[in-house]
C-alpha cells in the first residue's frame, strides 16, 4: 500500500471530490482527517472508511476560521501524530455576476476557497518542515486558469495557484512539495443538483470537453493520489489540468471554424 505510513487532512471531506479523495487514499492504507464544515457528512466519510478496516478521524472545520483550522490540526496530531500530506479541497462558488454580487458574497467565496488554503498550509507547514517531509496538495479549478464565469470563485481558484507556486518554492529545500490540480467539470453533488432540473445539461456540456464527457471524482482522486505518492517526488510547483482537454482549445468553436471555411471554399 503506497500510503500505509502517511497521516491525511482532506477539506471539503465530506462529499464530491473530497470525499473520493479520502476513500481512495484510506484504500492504499493512510490514516485520514475527513474535514468538513457539516459534521454529519465527514463522520459518514469516517464511519465507513473505518467499517471498511481502515483508519480515519472526522472534524467539524469552517476552514476559513484560523481557531477552527488549528484545532483540526491539533486533533490530526494528537490522534495520528503528525499529518504528511494535506488536501486542500474545500470551497464555496456561491456568487455570480460582478455586478450584482454583494461584498460579504465575494468574501464568503474568496475565504472559503483562498483564505483556507493559506491558513491551513500555515498550520501544518512547521510540523512538515520538522520531519523534513510533506505534501500540500491544492484542489483548483480550470476557472482559475480561463474564464467560465463566476468571478470571486474563479479569483480565488487563480490565487490557489498562485500560491501553491509560492509554496513550493519557498519550502522546497525543506522537503515540502506543493502541487496543484484543475479540474473541469465534475459530476459532483452540487452538479447533480443542477442535472435534476436540466436532465440534458451534462450531454451540453460535454461538448466543450474534446474527451467527450464529463469528469467523475475519481478521475481527480487518481491524480491525487499520484502527485502524493513518492512516484511524484521531483514533481512541485506544477498544475495538473484534469479537464478533458477543455483548456487545450474550443473543441465547438474549432468545428465551426472549420465547416464555415469549408461552406466558403464551395
Amino acid at each position: 500500500m503506497r500510503f500505509a505510513d502517511r497521516r491525511i487532512i482532506v477539506t471539503g471531506g465530506g462529499s464530491g471530490i473530497g470525499r473520493v479523495i479520502s476513500l481512495r487514499f484510506a484504500a492504499e492504507g493512510a490514516s485520514i482527517v475527513v474535514a468538513d464544515r457539516i459534521g454529519a457528512r465527514a463522520e459518514q466519510v469516517a464511519e465507513g472508511i473505518n467499517a471498511a478496516g481502515g483508519k480515519a478521524m472526522f472534524t467539524q472545520t469552517d476552514v476559513s476560521v484560523s481557531s477552527e483550522v488549528d484545532a483540526m490540526v491539533t486533533a490530526a496530531e494528537e490522534v495520528f501524530g503528525g499529518v504528511d500530506v494535506l488536501v486542500n479541497n474545500a470551497a464555496l462558488c456561491e456568487g455570480d455576476n460582478l455586478v450584482l454580487m454583494e461584498e460579504a458574497t465575494w468574501d464568503l467565496d474568496v475565504d472559503a476557497t483562498l483564505k483556507s488554503v493559506f491558513l491551513c498550509s500555515k498550520r501544518v507547514l512547521p510540523g512538515m518542515i520538522g520531519q523534513r517531509r510533506g505534501v500540500i496538495l491544492n484542489i483548483a479549478s480550470a476557472n482559475g486558469l480561463s474564464y467560465f464565469g463566476e468571478e470571486a470563485y474563479s479569483a480565488a481558484k487563480a490565487g490557489v495557484i498562485n500560491l501553491t507556486q509560492s509554496l513550493a518554492v519557498r519550502y522546497g529545500q525543506q522537503g515540502i512539495r506543493a502541487n496543484a490540480i484543475a479540474p473541469g467539470t465534475i459530476r459532483t453533488p452540487i452538479w447533480e443538483k443542477q442535472l435534476r432540473k436540466a436532465p440534458e445539461l451534462f450531454k451540453r456540456l460535454a461538448k466543450w470537453y474534446p474527451l467527450g464527457r464529463i469528469g467523475e471524482p475519481e478521475d481527480v482522486a487518481h491524480a491525487a493520489l499520484f502527485l502524493a505518492s513518492d512516484e511524484a517526488s521531483w514533481i512541485t510547483g506544477t498544475v495538473l489540468r484534469v479537464d478533458g482537454g477543455l483548456l487545450a482549445g474550443n473543441n465547438v468553436l474549432a468545428h465551426e471554424l472549420v465547416a464555415e471555411f469549408q461552406e466558403q471554399e464551395t
